[in-house]
Formats: structure tokens, sequence, C-alpha cells
């Protein structure tokens, strides 16, 4: 899906982060160094890094290292403000900011400590454990979060491949196809799951933002819809028209509004129809997202008084 891809420097980005810190910290305690060429702090701890890496290396340790310059996108999705910055990493996941362990001492009894309550394989067999790909998630839910679908897609596709049994990554993939306006694609990705992961709760969700979506109308056919909603308020039929066409076109203001006021108006209308529809539309975004929160709250008001 060469259209859903992400740009090649972004591209080669996420392929040496899993390659280099992802997969080896499936079952090694990674030390991840954000660093630049220009930052002197950074080259002086660079020597203390990589000595003690290396001699914790038998107890399943390994040294990655983040060129901030280089790797913009990857600091991104890590937030990186200010270097150097040190994580430690273990099954795709931070477990510890060894920043300011500056000294051989603190960075060994952070190590230590860390050792203490991991499963870290110190030899070199043994296959990697079933694990969320986090920080790989993360980055594709932001990217996704700021409405860039085709983007979004890119990096779940590749999650999908490194981790197959992932419901969080097929769930992200399905949304980000919707939200780029792939829907057949979308769709074909939800039919191929397996029945057990089909009922995942992110599957549901992702499956009702798929069929929101699935009422996209071109613009002159929304133009239309609302016209005929303004010009007929009393008009349930084309309120909810409009309100469905609205809330596929990405105008989620819109469309609850127009529900809202189809509830005030008549909550039994068509078996409650109106709250049924907003209902649906508050799972596909997620009851915990901010706008899912407050509308909801403007429900309870409309319901309760």
């Amino acid at each position: 899906m060469a259209s859903m891809s992400l740009n090649i420097d972004e591209q080669k980005a996420v392929d040496r982060f899993r390659q280099e810190v992802a997969e080896p910290s499936m079952t090694k305690l990674v030390i991840l160094d954000f660093w630049a060429e220009w930052c002197g702090p950074c080259k002086a701890v660079a020597p203390l890094l990589e000595k003690v890496a290396a001699e914790y290396a038998d107890k399943g340790v390994l040294l990655a290292k983040i060129n901030v310059d280089e790797e913009k996108f990857i600091a991104a999705q890590f937030q990186v403000k200010s270097i150097p910055t040190i994580y430690a990493l273990f099954q795709g996941q931070p477990v510890a900011d060894l920043t300011n362990a500056r000294s051989e001492s603190q960075l060994k009894d952070a190590l230590d400590e860390l050792l203490e309550k991991l499963p870290v394989q110190a030899g070199a067999d043994g296959a990697a454990p079933p694990q969320d790909i986090t920080p790989l998630l993360a980055m594709g839910e932001e990217v996704l979060g700021t409405g860039d679908g085709e983007r979004a897609a890119g990096i779940f596709s590749q999650i999908v491949e490194i981790a197959p049994d992932n419901a969080q990554a097929h769930a992200g993939l399905i949304r980000a196809l919707t939200v780029a306006g792939h829907t057949d694609e979308a769709q074909t990705v939800l039919a191929a799951l397996d029945p057990a992961m089909a009922e995942d709760a992110g599957i549901g969700r992702a499956k009702s933002a798929l069929e929101l979506a699935k009422d996209k109308p071109d613009d002159s056919e929304l133009a239309a819809l609302r016209t005929a909603a303004t010009a007929a308020p009393d008009d349930m039929d084309a309120q909810l028209a409009y309100a469905n066409a609205a809330f596929a076109s990405g105008e989620r203001d819109a469309a609850a509004d127009t529900l809202l006021a189809m509830i005030t108006k008549d909550r039994e209308w068509n078996e409650g129809a109106a709250k049924a529809k907003l209902l649906q539309i508050f799972e596909a975004i997620g009851l915990e997202d901010p706008w899912a929160a407050t509308t909801r709250r403007r429900l309870s008001t409309i319901l309760f008084g």
C-alpha cells in the first residue's frame, strides 16, 4: 500500500527502531540513548554508557543510540525535549528513565534493580515472548490523532507484521484506513480477523468507526443534506440523514448538535434512533476522548435535566 506508507525517512526510522530497539528489547534490557553530535554532555556520558553496557552484556543488557538529528521522527514519538535523554526499555516499553544516572555506580545500581525485577534473558537463545510493541503503537495513535490516516496506516501495518496477534495493532490499522478513506481495505482487514480477536473491545470501536464512515457523501451531497435539514427542522428523517453524513465527513460537532436537538424534540422517535446513533459515535471515537466526554455530559443534561 504505497499510498499509505510513511515517507522515506520515516520508513527508515521505523525500520531501524524495530531492528535495533523494539525487537532486541523483547528479551534484552536496552539502554536507549538519545544524543547528537553537537551535544557536549552526550559525548561526556557516552563512554560511561558504552563501558557499563559492555560489562552487563552477559546479563542481557545492550546499548542502542538514537541520533536526534538523524532520527527526528523517533525522537518526537518519545517526546524528547533535551539531550542526553536515556531510557531503559524492556519488551517494547520504557521501564526507567536513566538520564540522571551520570556516574558508573548510579547507572549500575539502576540496572541491577531492573534486572532483579525483569525476566531479562542473559543468553542469546530463546524466542521473544508475544508482547505489545508499545512505542510503535503509541507512535501510530499519535499520528492518527492528528488526522493523518495515511501515515498512521503505514505505521500500524508494520506493527501488524511484527505482531500479527495484537488486536490493538489491527484495530489501529482499521481506524487509520477508515480515516484515510480506504473503507474497502479496512473492511477487508476486519473480515480477515480471527473470530476471537474480532471480539476485542478495540476492534469493536474500529468496526463502529468503519460503519459510520460508510455514510460519507461527496461535498455536493453533504451540502444538499445540510440544506434539507436546515429547511425542515421538524423533519426527523432529514435531520438524521444530515447527522450521519456530517459525522462521516468529519464534522462531528455538527453531527452531535443535530442529534442532540433531535433528542430534545423527541427522544423516542424511531425507537430512539438519534440517541442510538450518538452512542455509536461515542463508541467509535472512544469513551475516554475529551470530545466524547463533553458531548456525553450534554446528552445527560437533556435526558436527566
